[in-house]
């Protein structure tokens, strides 16, 4: 992944996370079927596959349970 791609899907990330901890777990079982959110529509293999690490790695803080949204 260029370096130059890192910010852009950093601030990708931060987009998912605002829609709160329920979406997020949602969004993550969807990229893990292999479905597009719009947010990762223009991305490539490798962009997606980081994405959906750094979604897991910000949501292990949190378990797999949700406080209210």
């Amino acid at each position: 992944m260029a370096a130059l791609q890192k910010p852009l899907l950093e601030r990708r990330v931060e987009r998912i996370c605002a829609k709160g901890c329920r979406m997020v777990w949602a969004d993550i079982a969807m990229l893990e079927q292999g479905y597009e959110l719009p947010e990762t529509e223009d991305l490539d293999a490798v962009e997606r596959a980081w994405l959906l690490h750094e979604l897991k790695s910000v949501m292990a803080v949190y378990g797999e349970r949700c406080s209210v949204d």
